[in-house]
C-alpha cells in the first residue's frame, strides 16, 4: 500500500508540477527559501486534494484506501477543509447510500473503507461529521462499520437535542432484538460515557434504557459489568437543569 501511495503521488506530481509552478514566482519575496517552502506546501496540499478527490471515486478498493491514507495525513496536519469532509462523506456512505451495480450486483460495497472513513470523521469532529456518522449508524448493516461510527460519535461528544444518543439507542435496540453484538454494545457504552462527560450527564431516557438493556441482556459478563458501572457513574451528574 505504501508503494502504491508513493507511486500515485509521484505520478500526479510529474503531471501537475509544471502547471502549478508557472506564474508562482512573485516579485517582492525577499527570501528564496521561504518562497520555495510556501510553494512546496501549496503543491503538496494541492496534489493531496487532487488524489483524494479522484481516488475516492474510483471503483477500486485499493485506490479508496490510498485516498483515506492521504485524508489521515491531511487531518493530522490540521486540514479539515470542505474537500476533506466531502470525500469522507462519500466514502462513508458508498455501497449503502451511493450504490453502484453491475448486472444487478453491488460492486462498491467496501465495509473496511466505510469503517476507516468513520474513524476519520470522528477526528474531523465537526457538526457535518456528526450528521454523516448518524447516517452511517442508521443506514449501514455491517456491525463493524456501525461500531466504529458510534465510537466516533462518542469521540466528538456533540448531542444537540439528544439526537446522537437517540440514534445510538435505536441501533442498540435494533441489534438487541435480532443479533446482539458485544462489540457494538461496548462501543455504545463508551459513547454514552463520553457524551455524558461532554454534556454534564445524559438527559435522554432512551440512552438510560439502552444501558439497562445491555446490563441485563444476552451479552458477555464484561460487557454487562461495564454497563452496570456506567449506570453508577452517571449518578454523579446533575441532570435536573
Amino acid at each position: 500500500m505504501f508503494f502504491l501511495k508513493r507511486l500515485i503521488f509521484l505520478t500526479v506530481v510529474c503531471i501537475a508540477l509544471p502547471a502549478m509552478l508557472m506564474g508562482q514566482t512573485r516579485p517582492g519575496i525577499t527570501t528564496a527559501d521561504r518562497e520555495m517552502s510556501v510553494e512546496q506546501s501549496y503543491l503538496q496540499e494541492s496534489v493531496e486534494l487532487m488524489i483524494i478527490r479522484e481516488q475516492s471515486r474510483t471503483d477500486s478498493r485499493d485506490m479508496k484506501m490510498v485516498a483515506l491514507e492521504y485524508i489521515g495525513d491531511a487531518i493530522n496536519r490540521g486540514n479539515k477543509s470542505d474537500e476533506i469532509r466531502a470525500a469522507l462523506e462519500y466514502l462513508s456512505l458508498e455501497g449503502v447510500v451511493n450504490v453502484a451495480r453491475e448486472n444487478g450486483r453491488v460492486v462498491n460495497n467496501f465495509p473496511d473503507v466505510r469503517k476507516q472513513a468513520a474513524t476519520y470523521l470522528g477526528q474531523l469532529g465537526t457538526p457535518e461529521a456528526v450528521n454523516t456518522l448518524k447516517k452511517m449508524v442508521n443506514g449501514d448493516n455491517e456491525p463493524m462499520v456501525i461500531t466504529e461510527a458510534i465510537r466516533s460519535l462518542g469521540t466528538i461528544g456533540m448531542n444537540d437535542d439528544d439526537e446522537v444518543t437517540k440514534t445510538i439507542s435505536w441501533t442498540v435496540n435494533r441489534f438487541h432484538g435480532l443479533n446482539p453484538d458485544n462489540f457494538l454494545a461496548l462501543s455504545a457504552l463508551d459513547a454514552f460515557e463520553r457524551i455524558a462527560a461532554a454534556n454534564n450527564g445524559l438527559k435522554d431516557r432512551n440512552a438510560m434504557e439502552s444501558i439497562i438493556k445491555i446490563a441485563e441482556g444476552p451479552y458477555v459478563t464484561p460487557v454487562q459489568n461495564r454497563a452496570k458501572e456506567l449506570i453508577n457513574d452517571l449518578r454523579k451528574y446533575d441532570v435536573s437543569n
